[in-house]
């Protein structure tokens, strides 16, 4: 039996639902990443015994899940996408923009599908965006592949971020200060690309390059969008 098939138990003495534990759960999360989130902390933070989240929740990764289902209410679209490549490109931002609001997310895609009911709503926009342009397996695929590209991508970034707020140090800074140490590796001669790539290739911001890389996967996907046949 899931989390989502499992009633909730009256909530005495005190009010208490699984609304409000996940709730709670994603403010620790956003404050302290993952690790700051446990039964144990959130039952402290809604001044609760421990014990009386059990009746709502069974482990730590049931609440994960719920948390990540809250999160997906954010990636539903505010209208209906007009084509599939808006639906697409459009969830692609969410779902970055969602990453950047809480971090923890990123240690949370990709892995085993998400359940939830909103997860499942995100799904079929995404699905019904497609339907009828190509056969099921390849609409699968271009879905994975949107999947795959987004949690790689989202990753990379919040990686960066986070290593900035525990170096103290921004990318340009960072750069800097293996200046030195790049310039000797690439006078040797023996990295004629990389130092190419080094000397005449253009900073872009974090959107740009996901914007961008969004864009080649949708242009790939559109080629492989053929109807099936009747």
């Amino acid at each position: 039996m899931t989390v989502w098939d499992r009633p909730e138990r009256p909530a005495r003495p005190a009010p208490l639902d699984r609304e409000r534990i996940v709730a709670t759960a994603v403010a620790l999360a956003d404050e302290g990443g993952l690790e700051a989130v446990s039964l144990r902390k959130v039952a402290a933070r809604l001044e609760a015994g421990p014990m009386r989240l059990y009746g709502y929740i069974s482990t730590k990764e049931e609440l994960f899940d719920l948390m990540v289902d809250e999160v997906n209410a954010e990636l539903l679209p505010a209208e209906p996408p007009r084509d599939w490549r808006e639906a697409l490109a459009g969830h692609a931002h969410r779902t970055r923009q969602a990453a950047l609001r809480h971090e923890w997310l990123a240690d949370l895609l990709g892995g085993r599908p998400a359940l939830g009911p909103n997860a499942m709503a995100v799904n079929e926009v995404l699905l019904a965006s497609l339907d009828g342009l190509a056969d099921l397996a390849t609409v699968m695929r271009a879905v994975e592949t949107l999947s795959a590209y987004c949690t790689g991508a989202i990753r990379r970034e919040i990686a960066n971020l986070r290593a900035e707020r525990a170096t103290g140090l921004s990318e340009s800074d960072w750069q800097r200060a293996r200046g030195p140490y790049v310039s000797r590796m690439l006078a040797t001669g023996r990295f004629p690309a990389l130092a190419r790539f080094v000397h005449e290739g253009v900073e872009v911001d974090a959107e740009t390059v996901f914007t961008t890389g969004l864009e080649w996967v949708l242009d790939a996907v559109a080629a492989k969008l053929t109807p099936p046949r009747p």
